[in-house]
């Protein structure tokens, strides 16, 4: 026999006919659940959340109050296009978090991956792609089209430029103001932000070998402190690269980086 589905729906919540909750779904006073909303396998509402729709949430997300999910993006260029928003499993969304759906302009859709933390007063703009593992700690925001590797961190207030993209592993400090991309590894601090080396701690917690931090900080002292340019820098690592992945994903984004990276 199909398991029963033990949804819990305060009586003064309201959720559209269009929108489809999977089982075991929790969603507390005043929430509101909006058209086309799929949402997962236990999800949890708190109270006063408001999902709109398209989106596709998926299971074990969290809710706090006050939570605007999926709600229209904030750019002039929006004309009501039927844009998404793609969420994936076990996320934290709290107090005030604010997540806008995406512009025919980009992708069309903003996506957040897995097993993210976004602290209360947060914020992600139109078309940004968040990967796993993230934190967003209280008052971070990203502008529209902003890309954040997995495992990165953003610091209390950090401020992200638009189509700034944030290397995985990254931490940028409390505060940041963000212009530049910031390769993977790096930690970065101030207002514009400045690199202030790697993220060891971060990397060691995470199982990275003696062996590949010992390549990432040589990597690291290559493009920052030997007064070369850029593509110099890659040239010199580019044969370690081909045989060191971690140190691969750090020469790729610096590489890749469109806007230019923190100096």
């Amino acid at each position: 026999m199909p398991e029963e589905n033990y949804n819990v729906i305060h009586p003064t919540a309201v959720i559209e006919a269009s929108a489809r909750l999977g089982s075991n779904v929790k969603v507390g006073p005043f929430c509101y659940v909006g058209h086309d909303v799929v949402l997962g396998d236990d999800c949890v509402l708190e109270s006063h959340v408001a999902i709109k729709g398209p989106s596709i949430i998926g299971k074990g997300n969290h809710f706090f109050q006050f939570a605007s999910i999926g709600e229209a993006c904030q750019d002039k260029k929006y004309q009501g296009e039927a844009t998404q928003l793609i969420v994936g499993d076990y996320n934290v969304f709290r107090e005030g978090c604010s997540v806008h759906r995406g512009t025919v302009q980009d992708q069309g859709k903003t996506i957040i991956g897995s097993h993210n933390l976004f602290m209360n007063s947060t914020h992600v703009a139109h078309d940004c792609v968040i990967g796993s593992h993230t934190i967003f700690a209280s008052g971070a925001q990203a502008a529209g089209h902003v890309h954040v590797g997995d495992w990165a961190i953003l610091g209390g207030m950090t401020g992200v430029h638009q189509f700034v993209h944030i290397g995985a592993h990254s931490f940028c400090g409390g505060g940041s103001i963000v212009l530049k991309d910031v390769p993977p590894y790096l930690m970065v601090h101030g207002a514009p932000c400045v690199p202030a080396g790697i993220n060891t701690e971060g990397l060691k917690r995470r199982g990275y070998s003696n062996e590949a931090l010992l390549e990432i900080r040589r990597a690291y002292k290559e493009v920052y402190r030997k007064g070369q340019t850029v593509a110099e820098a890659l040239a010199a690592l580019e044969d370690k690269a081909a045989t060191v992945p971690e140190l691969k994903l750090f020469t790729d984004f610096i590489a890749n980086a469109s806007r230019g990276i923190v100096r």
